[in-house]
């Protein structure tokens, strides 16, 4: 068997130890993707599947785009890896600049990390990093909120809130940190947008603050729409709000926009489209089109001055990165979906494809099984009923989906659809109607 065929059909499932995976099961009936072009996936029986989620909220611009493939290629033939201490490559540079001018006001400081985890972790600890350089090292806790998603090292599931993560490696997380509550409230089902209620939920924090001193708290992370637990859009004035008690206390907002982040909601980072601007920024994913891993963290000047400033001249003032930071193969990939984002206008197209993909979404609302409908952007999320334990409905839908030919994400008991920004409205279509073919088939099996 040659390399390609091993590529396609391995020889074996056993020995590779998959993520976010019911293994057992997935090695009793395999979904292998071979191929994937524009907005279709191709598994090994020969069927093709629409990608109703950009991958995984990582190739807005479709997949298989030559420009990256070359991109990468050349980049490949020239530099393939230079030591990102103490050392530098013009790409690195070159990328910082580019993604400098979609940030929003002067979050104008990018630190280039491996993916959207490590993006986090660089976050946190560029808080931690700026208060001390301030001499405000007593500040060390973090406020995170229920049921978010902040990636799957220990500081992100520290400061994140979904429950099966937390629970797994309760004996290891980070001390000091609190949670708000989640913004997911009964009274805003079904609700298209931005719900009218629950902006209050934001002075959670100040109750925090009030319980444990505000003066020890360093920062507070949240994802503007929280995407991996089902799309949870903020209630309208939450995120305002949440800015104004950090102005209060001197703590720092930081915006997790690994999912949000290039174009998702329609502007090229979501505190754009809330018009709440945080301290310090995460992305990933969609800044490579998700063809090769590549994290990012945005700080605002005044943090990398502070942090900068504090330390002699000659000296390391940050001391955090990674053997992959900035090496030249992602930065060609981003580089090349800059230019794809500029030459095809693709957050305009995510923006105007919106309310169609949101009208047609909800179009879902009669089918019994159904419990709930969210959506923003070009991301939504669909509830189905519980079925004796979390996760047990979502992911029997899920695999029904695939059947009828739809690839999308699933979790827990949550279908999660963000198709990709190139989507025509006849894609649209396609993904509505398959929603509708597999979720009638997990229904005519209960």
């Amino acid at each position: 068997m040659d390399l390609e065929n091993y590529k396609q059909i391995p020889n074996s499932l056993e020995e590779h130890w998959m993520p976010f995976t019911a293994n057992r099961d997935y090695k009793e009936n395999p979904r292998l993707m071979v191929k994937a072009e524009g907005v279709y996936y191709t598994d090994h029986h020969g069927t093709k599947l629409i990608d109703a989620s950009s991958g995984l909220f990582c190739s807005p611009a479709g997949h298989s785009r030559p420009e990256i493939r070359e991109a990468v290629s050349n980049q490949l033939e020239q530099l393939d890896y230079v030591q990102p201490f103490q050392q530098g490559y013009g790409g690195s540079f070159e990328l910082a600049r580019l993604v400098s001018q979609h940030t929003p006001e002067d979050l104008n400081k990018i630190f280039f990390t491996i993916c959207g985890s490590s993006a986090v972790e660089t976050a946190i600890k560029t808080a931690i990093a700026y208060f001390k350089a301030k001499g405000e090292g007593h500040r060390s806790h973090i406020v995170g909120r229920e049921r978010g998603y902040h990636g799957m090292n220990i500081g992100g599931i520290s400061v994140g809130g979904m429950v099966a993560n937390r629970k797994t490696f309760s004996n290891i997380l980070m001390p000091n940190v609190h949670h708000l509550r989640h913004t997911h409230l009964s009274e805003n089902k079904f609700v298209k947008g931005q719900p009218e209620t629950g902006s209050e939920l934001a002075d959670d924090l100040e109750r925090i603050a009030m319980n444990i001193g505000p003066e020890n708290i360093a920062a507070c992370i949240v994802e503007p729409v929280a995407g991996s637990t089902g799309t949870l859009v903020p209630p309208k004035g939450y995120l305002k709000r949440l800015r104004k008690i950090c102005d209060k206390y001197g703590i720092l907002l930081i915006f997790d926009e690994v999912i949000t982040g290039w174009g998702r909601t329609g502007e090229p980072f979501a505190s754009q489209a809330f018009e709440v601007t945080p301290d310090i920024m995460t992305m990933a994913k969609a800044i490579t089109n998700g063809v090769v891993p590549l994290g990012a963290v945005a700080s605002k000047e005044k943090i990398y001055d502070t942090i900068i400033e504090a330390s002699p001249s000659g000296a390391i003032e940050f001391f955090h990165g990674y053997t992959y930071s900035a090496i030249p193969v992602s930065m060609a990939a981003g580089l090349a979906m800059q230019k794809i984002i500029k030459n095809e206008n693709l957050f305009q197209r995510a923006k105007d494809m919106s309310p169609y993909f949101l009208d047609n979404l909800f179009s879902l609302k009669d089918l019994d099984i159904i419990t709930d409908i969210r959506g923003y952007g070009m991301m939504g999320g669909i509830d189905i009923r519980f079925d004796e334990r979390p996760g047990k409905a979502g992911y029997a839908c899920f695999k029904k989906l695939f059947e009828a030919g739809l690839s999308l994400k699933a979790t827990g008991d949550c279908l999660i659809v963000a198709p990709p920004f190139i989507c025509e409205k006849h894609h649209i279509d396609e993904i509505i109607e398959k929603l509708r073919k597999g979720i009638n088939l997990y229904m005519k099996d209960q």
